[in-house]
């Protein structure tokens, strides 16, 4: 894997964690559980998303390398439905807005990896 995937990828995970410490403290265990499944759900997608769209990204030809993205990118809109599909029917007690947080906030590392 790429060092600058890898590095996003992690810091991913990284935020996703000290968010969900941060809300278990302030707001309890549901909330921390609801952040961390969120954060998951979109580093999952985006982990999805690399290893389909990175499979030819070598390649020369501009046509196979766009049908990699965008295959990627369904991947990863497939694997987000599914994810957020998993909690609402399998995890009642779910905590709706430290969820979507969670989720958002692995973007929010997209932008600080545009200013590394």
């Amino acid at each position: 894997m790429h060092p600058q995937v890898s590095w996003i990828l992690s810091r991913q995970v990284a935020l996703a964690v000290l968010l969900a410490l941060f809300a278990g403290a302030i707001f309890g265990v549901n909330a921390a559980v609801s952040l961390a499944i969120g954060g998951s759900i979109g580093v999952v997608a985006n982990l999805g998303y690399v290893l389909r769209a990175m499979k030819v990204s070598i390649d020369k030809n501009p046509v196979k390398v766009y049908q990699a993205q965008a295959a990627g990118e369904g991947l990863k809109f497939l694997l987000t439905l599914v994810g957020f599909a998993l909690v609402f029917l399998g995890y009642k007690e779910v905590a709706v807005l430290p969820l979507f947080l969670g989720y958002v906030s692995t973007f929010v590392i997209y932008w600080v990896a545009l200013l590394k």
